[in-house]
């Protein structure tokens, strides 16, 4: 099979969804929408959260956290996405690729450390509610924060770096939209085993231990519960980890969806539609989802909006 060097790879090709110029275009206006959508929304939640004291809570601000690793995580992939669609251009070059893996396992391992944060912040809130404000102080709601995101970068440095170190074949073609690694490793000439061995394990530390403290946290919630008396007093302290909980659930299953499609099917289009769920959806559905029952978010963002229209008005009508 033929190869050349590492180094002189300088392109890949990112085959996208489709050929029909037709359809390009609709991927094209349905991928900027749902970013625009993505990025306002997660924006919105994070300034609100800030604008409003009564938001300055853990609770709060690990969702703005979760918020901002949302933003990263889609623009990491949908803006090369459609600039290669406007300019009817499949290109992206080895510098680009490598940058768009590490940044993409980044924040999809922030995501998942976050939600594992944000679960154990609802179990010490419904299970330990008088030593809350103890257990969950600024100081190490910060470090917990802080240790997602170090744990985060430690854990892409590796699967990117291990990239370097492979040959690729004259084949250049990725059959997908962005630079996914399984994807990119099929390419190599070169054996891959480290890099496979690299990958599986930190899948496995960054992925399994967190859902397993997620599963954990949330037995301990259920189970304390059932044991409150009143339906009032049950329904309230279940609501009050309603959201995250369907986040978990959106979360976890897109991302089981996009490895069991791969796994029956690859290069497939359901392999293609389950990650575009998994990259875009889910982080665009995250701000409804946190804000659609939660009455504290609605009144932060209905003064946030009436903030900016008010300071947009004054804008507009300029000095006196």
């Amino acid at each position: 099979m033929e190869k050349e060097n590492q180094t002189g790879c300088r392109n890949f090709l990112l085959l996208g969804f489709t050929e029909d110029s037709g359809l390009q275009s609709f991927f094209f206006g349905l991928l900027l929408s749902m970013y625009l959508v993505t990025i306002t929304g997660n924006l919105l939640i994070i300034l609100a959260i800030i604008s409003d004291p009564h938001l300055h809570t853990p609770m709060y601000f690990f969702l703005s956290n979760l918020s901002l690793a949302d933003i990263g995580f889609t623009s990491t992939t949908i803006p090369k996405t459609l600039l290669n669609i406007h300019t009817q251009s499949k290109l992206i070059s080895f510098p680009g690729c490598i940058t768009q893996i590490f940044f993409f396992i980044v924040f999809g391992c922030l995501d998942n450390l976050l939600l594992t944060v944000m679960a154990y912040d609802r179990f010490v809130a419904i299970c330990h509610p008088l030593h809350y404000v103890v257990i969950m102080n600024s100081c190490f709601c910060g470090k917990l924060a802080l240790g997602s995101w170090l744990i985060s970068v430690m854990s892409s440095l590796p699967e990117t770096l291990t990239v370097l170190r492979l040959s690729f074949c004259i084949n250049m073609e990725i059959p997908h939209f962005f630079c996914d690694l399984p994807e990119v490793l099929k390419l190599a000439c070169s054996d891959t085993l480290v890099n496979n061995i690299v990958v599986y394990s930190i899948t496995i530390a960054i992925a399994g231990f967190p859902f397993s403290g997620i599963l954990l946290s949330y037995y301990q919630i259920f189970s304390s519960i059932l044991r409150i008396p009143s339906a009032g007093g049950k329904y309230k302290a279940f609501s009050t980890c309603g959201s995250h909980l369907l986040v978990v659930f959106l979360f976890y299953s897109n991302g089981l969806g996009v490895y069991l499609s791969s796994a029956a099917m690859p290069s497939s289009r359901m392999n293609l539609i389950a990650s575009l769920m998994y990259t875009v959806v889910t982080p665009m559905l995250n701000p409804f989802i946190y804000s659609l029952r939660n009455k504290d978010m609605q009144k932060a963002l209905g003064k946030l909006l009436r903030k900016m229209m008010l300071l947009g008005e004054g804008t507009i009508a300029g000095p006196p």
